[in-house]
């Protein structure tokens, strides 16, 4: 198990934070976060590149639409390895998505989006940098929600029918 670095950052098309979670105390209170992100996303919004070093740290990053990932390390991390966990989690949330990510997606399943990051890094630590295998852990907590509630309707459905058809036997 590999440590991820300092944080993992997911910033819309503006450099506003819809996801940060920071694993150590590079930056101890919210002002210093949120000055690191309006650094970072000003150095690589525009910039083509996928890696970038500012301030002692390595950055990889990328974009999806609206949206830029990051994943940060300290200057000794792999970025083979920081690039591996960000494209776990672009994957995983694609295929969870159903889609290429963007804001309102996302927004829209952000706890599904913490679980994700959560199953692949935690306090810092990389636990799973395939996305595969955070698909199969994802399942295997809980049944999706959509699938339950149309089994549960089909249910409801079944049992109202079966009744609508003995009270209009016995009426006859």
């Amino acid at each position: 198990m590999e440590p991820a670095g300092p944080a993992l950052l997911i910033l819309d098309s503006l450099g506003q934070r819809l996801l940060a979670k920071y694993y150590d105390g590079t930056f101890p209170t919210a002002k210093e976060q949120v000055a690191f992100e309006k650094s970072i996303f000003s150095k690589t919004h525009r910039a083509g590149g996928e890696i970038a070093c500012l301030e002692g740290l390595t950055i990889v990053y990328r974009s999806s639409i609206d949206l830029f990932f990051y994943v940060v390390g300290g200057c000794q991390e792999n970025e083979l390895m920081l690039s591996a966990v960000l494209t776990c989690l672009l994957d995983t949330l694609g295929h969870l998505l159903r889609k290429e990510v963007e804001k309102r997606l996302l927004l829209d399943n952000m706890e599904g989006t913490f679980l994700v990051v959560d199953e692949i890094v935690d306090r810092g630590v990389i636990l799973e940098s395939d996305p595969q295998q955070v698909i199969q852990r994802l399942s295997l907590r809980a049944p999706e929600p959509a699938a339950y509630g149309f089994v549960l309707f089909d249910y409801l459905a079944g049992s109202s029918e079966q009744r609508d058809r003995r009270d209009a036997g016995g009426r006859e």
